[in-house]
């Protein structure tokens, strides 16, 4: 199963970016997995509602244009369901099986997603209530993904 987390703003802090590369290498050995960043709009720090939401729909698209019809997409959106480290590991599970080509895992910027990516998504998770700045999302996405894999096979890990 290939893995792709879509990330809509870019990764930027250096700190964030080696722990995210340091678990997408540790992954390496349980799936194929890659990480895509960097397709926010620039929006001015006053801009509208409207041109708020006229960027989103932009971010959307090209998010929309990515993915397959034959791949699951899971949402972070804090709406979403909450699951332990044990329960999204049951979760891989079932993506693993599912017979799809892919496994998109999206992350929006501090304006969030557009309804229409919100709408495509097989899933939607929460890490949390509380909310956390895109590069931190997916480090802990990440590490996440790799502690399921490492419950799936058995193998010890920190609890």
């Amino acid at each position: 199963m290939k893995y792709r987390i879509i990330s809509v703003g870019k990764i930027r802090e250096p700190f964030y970016l080696e722990g995210i590369n340091e678990y997408l290498k540790r992954l390496g050995p349980y799936t194929n997995i890659e990480l895509l960043d960097g397709l926010e709009e620039k929006i001015s720090p006053r801009a509208s509602e409207k041109e708020i939401q006229k960027f989103l729909k932009k971010e959307g698209d090209k998010i929309l244009n990515l993915l397959g019809k034959d791949e699951i997409v899971v949402v972070l959106d804090i709406k979403g369901m909450q699951l332990t480290s044990e329960g999204l590991a049951e979760q891989i599970t079932v993506w693993n099986t599912s017979g799809k080509s892919r496994i998109n895992l999206i992350i929006g910027d501090a304006y969030g997603l557009c309804d229409e990516v919100k709408k495509r998504a097989d899933y939607k998770i929460s890490f949390s209530h509380m909310t956390f700045p895109h590069q931190m999302a997916v480090l802990i996405l990440t590490e996440q993904i790799y502690r399921g894999f490492k419950i799936l096979k058995g193998e010890p890990y920190h609890h």
